[in-house]
């Protein structure tokens, strides 16, 4: 199901559209027949104001008229099109910031309804490599945004902070199947990131579909007494069911994934990542002039296409 400001727009959209639509079809024409009636005991044409005391439009059908077509409009743009997100965690570092705002394109995973997330039209499917934004498994009104790592009939490995994939196999020879290949990491720098006291090391991954930037803290052992145990399989194996999706968070050490509570379920996909479109920089000294929360600049060089 949506989140809660996604249902008050909607509900806003209808009870407006609805208010304006009995003003328009039943109350209106009454109105014009009192004009028309005072006009001919006038004998002359009513000016603006005397229509209005005559014949007055209730306030909440003006409102609804004014507000209908803007509320539509969004809500259509938002619901079906694109979305404006903001990233409120490091969780996604480096390819996103705290204090980046992106554009989420809705259709690239099929068009839902906006209530219910009923499949309306089906557009297309995450991809490996994808930013997604979808809806928390365990907490369904909260949106979490990670990156694809395994589509469904994946195999997916991740031990010692090496992320392995063997795609499904399409094929009925054996012989052509994809086998189990680890994602090349390249070292990049160290220090160019933090969380919390913790220098992180930043490498780029190479994945099935493509580059992407990755963070490692090389302090923190892996946590894979706290990662989700698929029946069948060893900690930190993963088969992604069908209708599901596997994913990871791009600093890696300070993600909740797929990793810890499973998979992804198709309908909770909301949209892929497309652009940042804003990027506030705020500061981390405890003793700057601004209260903390209000950004103190703005980073143009991060504003783009999200790869």
């Amino acid at each position: 199901m949506a989140g809660y400001f996604a249902i008050f727009l909607v509900a806003l959209t209808i009870s407006s559209g609805l208010i304006w639509l009995f003003d328009a079809v039943v109350l209106a024409p009454k109105r014009n027949l009192i004009l028309v009636q005072a006009e001919r005991a006038a004998g002359s044409t009513l000016t603006d104001d005397a229509k209005h005391h005559i014949a007055p439009q209730s306030y909440l059908a003006e409102t609804a008229q004014s507000i209908f077509p803007i509320i539509a409009v969004i809500t259509i743009l938002r619901s079906f099109l694109y979305e404006p997100f903001q990233i409120p965690s490091d969780s996604m570092m480096p390819t996103l910031l705290d204090g980046d705002f992106i554009l989420v394109e809705k259709y690239s995973y099929d068009v839902k309804d906006p209530v219910w997330r009923t499949t309306l039209l089906e557009t297309g499917k995450p991809q490996h490599g994808d930013v997604a934004v979808f809806k928390n498994p365990q907490q369904p009104t909260v949106d979490f945004i990670k990156r694809v790592i395994g589509l469904p009939g994946d195999r997916i490995v991740y031990k010692n902070k090496q992320l392995y994939i063997k795609k499904r196999c399409d094929n009925s020879s054996a012989q052509a199947c994809p086998v189990l290949e680890p994602m090349h990491q390249e070292f990049k720098s160290e220090g160019d990131f933090f969380v919390g006291p913790y220098p992180l090391k930043r490498f780029v991954e190479q994945g099935p579909a493509g580059q992407y930037g990755i963070l490692q803290n090389t302090l923190l052992p892996e946590a894979i007494h706290n990662y989700y145990r698929q029946p069948g399989n060893d900690t930190g194996e993963f088969i992604v069911p069908d209708s599901h999706y596997f994913v990871l968070g791009d600093n890696r050490d300070h993600s909740h994934d797929s990793r810890f509570w499973g998979f992804v379920p198709e309908q909770n996909l909301v949209g892929k990542a497309v652009l940042k479109w804003m990027s506030f920089e705020f500061s981390e000294d405890p003793n700057h002039w601004l209260p903390a929360g209000i950004p103190i600049g703005v980073r143009f060089e991060r504003l783009g296409t999200i790869e």
